[in-house]
């Protein structure tokens, strides 16, 4: 069986990701970088989700000579003209800290009226293979960004955005619901077919 490199250390994209695979009919073996505890960890220093998607999965092709997949992924503003983008998860200065971001971006929010607060979740997700081939394929999530936060579930931003046509923040969603909208759930789908002609 072919096995194919998610670059992340995070169980729940892993499992999402086979999911995803697996219902396009894909029999591969998946693993996550934490299988090659050696290889560190990419700096993201791209400017757009594309090229960091591209930075992740080309090293770990590169340190395994095996065919990789990686995502970036953040909430884009619109009356910030697309920030916090590519640096949603250090927002606040702290990387990762998912209050903090929250916090913060509520805080500078605070004066826009409900009008005003669209915003979308992007996602790129990019497939390379050890030869340098790539490709990345992008999905995204519109929605309305709340005052408060509500829900429990997700993560990051997901207790404020709001899918359009929705009535409950992606953080009220069950796990299923907001992977059949999600853009990375998008992403991966539309990554699928790319995994099928390059990989088998």
């Amino acid at each position: 069986m072919k096995r194919l490199i998610l670059a992340t250390r995070n169980a729940g994209k892993i499992t999402e990701l086979h999911a995803i695979l697996t219902d396009a009919g894909l029999d591969l073996d998946l693993v996550g970088a934490d299988a090659y505890p050696d290889i560190p960890d990419v700096k993201e220093t791209g400017v757009t989700f594309a090229e960091n998607a591209l930075l992740k999965a080309h090293a770990l092709a590169r340190a395994t000579g095996l065919p990789a997949v990686a995502d970036d992924s953040g909430l884009c503003v619109d009356v910030l003209g697309g920030a916090p983008g590519i640096f949603s998860a250090r927002w606040s200065g702290t990387h990762g800290d998912d209050r903090a971001n929250l916090n913060l971006l509520l805080a500078q929010l605070g004066d826009i009226a409900d009008g005003h607060r669209a915003a979308h979740f992007a996602c790129a997700a990019a497939l390379a293979l050890p030869d340098g081939t790539e490709r990345v394929v992008e999905g995204r999530l519109r929605g309305t960004l709340r005052h408060a936060p509500s829900g429990t579930h997700g993560f990051g931003y997901d207790p404020i955005l709001q899918p359009d046509g929705e009535t409950r923040t992606c953080a009220e969603l069950t796990p299923a619901e907001k992977n059949a909208i999600s853009h990375r759930g998008k992403a991966f789908r539309a990554l699928a077919p790319v995994v099928r002609e390059l990989v088998g």
